[in-house]
């Protein structure tokens, strides 16, 4: 049984729902906070999750943080070397969902040469009748940069845990494969 430790790193305009699906998933689904303030310093969130199918669990250190302060000189440091990446766009938003390139090169040029492991998240589903990106479009998007593709809806807590179990899973095969290519070097 082993707890890997991990940076996890939300990216995404303000007000696509990143705050609310860090406490949401902080707090099991026990809490959604209908009228919250978007992030004004960076919040820590710290949790526990198991990978599915295995006997380990991942540790996530969760950086929450405002939008548009999401690389001030501060993070740069938290984010020097991101292991996961959960990128969150507004189903409702195309200029979130534009935007999305925008965070990936961010974050790139963050961990220059570095494999981030991934997921891109549509949020807001169950605003359907206002919905502008459709989900062949996010999942094409998704498949072309090498990340994996949810959709959610933090307000009617719908599949809420399926990025973090995605985020889970494709850095416990990375860790594996670390300690399997340690041992064979040694």
């Amino acid at each position: 049984e082993t707890t890997i430790f991990y940076v996890f790193c939300f990216a995404g305009d303000p007000a696509v729902g990143k705050s609310a699906l860090a406490q949401i998933f902080r707090s099991d689904g026990a809490h959604f906070q209908k009228n919250y303030t978007l992030t004004a310093g960076i919040e820590l969130l710290v949790k526990a999750v198991s990978v599915p199918e295995t006997s380990d669990s991942v540790e996530f250190f969760i950086f929450d943080s405002a939008g548009k302060d999401l690389f001030s000189e501060m993070l740069e440091k938290l984010w020097e070397q991101p292991n996961v990446l959960c990128l969150v766009y507004d189903v409702t938003n195309e200029q979130s969902f534009n935007n999305c390139n925008k965070w990936l090169e961010k974050v790139k040029a963050q961990a220059v040469g570095l494999h981030i492991p991934g997921v891109l998240v549509g949020n807001k589903t169950d605003l359907a009748d206002r919905r502008v990106v459709e989900q062949e479009q996010a999942q094409e998007w998704a498949e072309k940069h090498g990340l994996e593709y949810c959709e959610m809806s933090v307000k009617e807590m719908k599949n809420f845990e399926a990025p973090f179990h995605i985020l889970a899973k494709l850095f416990h095969q990375l860790y594996k494969e670390k300690v399997e290519t340690f041992y064979s070097l040694a």
